[in-house]
This record gives structure tokens, sequence and C-alpha cells, in this order.
């Protein structure tokens, strides 16, 4: 199967508001009170979270019949640790973003316990956005005007 190359823009609004955009769709970002942000919208590390949850759905609901699981219900509660002196500069000695993060992953089936189990594994195995956070190299360019 060839590559596909997804796309998004992320235009700067007004205050710490940030307005995503890919396909058509559209989400606000912005930050909490405390961080100088209005607390419109969720702020990029929380979308983040958000981005690894949704995508464990997506592959428990299309890996589930592969592996003979009947799903009723699918949740994930995600959580991660960010010391904000990283990204204030504060501290050059604390990294910027997440020092950890961690999930629990509810599936609710009446399926046996073990392909529950194997679907389990095969979400952690097969989650693009757990893949990509363990470890992909981001660069970028500069275009000024």
């Amino acid at each position: 199967m060839p590559i596909v190359t997804f796309k998004a823009n992320a235009t700067w609004k007004s205050g710490m508001v940030v307005e995503g955009e890919a396909r058509g769709f559209k989400v606000m970002v912005d930050e909490p009170k405390e961080l100088g942000g209005t607390n419109t919208a969720m702020n990029p590390v929380e979308m983040l979270l958000c981005s690894l949850g949704g995508c464990m759905g997506i592959v428990a609901s299309a890996f589930a019949p592969m592996c003979g699981v009947e799903l009723k219900g699918f949740s994930v509660e995600l959580e991660g640790d960010l010391d904000p002196d990283g990204f204030m500069g504060k501290n050059p000695n604390v990294r910027k973003g997440f020092s950890e993060i961690r999930y629990k992953m509810h599936i609710i089936s009446d399926s046996p316990e073990e392909n529950i189990k194997k679907l389990y594994h095969l979400i952690e195995e097969r989650c693009p956005v757990k893949d990509t956070l363990q470890g992909v190299p981001v660069k970028g360019d500069l275009v000024i005007g």
C-alpha cells in the first residue's frame, strides 16, 4: 500500500487561541487561564492525549472482529505529567513536553477474556499515535512574510 500523507494547518487567531484545520474540519486550541489563555478550548497537550485515546478507540473498533471481540463499549482514561517550567523557559533542565503518559483502557465485552487481551495487545502494538509518541523525527522550515 502506498504511503499516505496527512496534512493540517494551524492559524493563530488571538491571544493564545489557534485554529487547527484538516480536511475541512476545524478545532480550536487555547490554554487555561493560569497559563495565560482564555480557557475556551483544550490546550495542545490535552488534545494530544485525546488524539492518543481516539486513535486507540479507532484501532479497537477496526480490529475487534479480527480478535473475536464484540465491543459493547470502549473508553480510555489518559493523563500526562508536564512541568510548565520547561515550556516557560524557567528551567532549562526540565523537559518541555510530557515526562510520562499513562492510560487505563476500558474494553466492555462479553467475549472471552483471552480475546479481549489479544485486542488490548493489538491496540498497543498498532496504534499509530502511540507509535508516533514513542519517537519520530520532527523537523521544520521557516517561511517569513
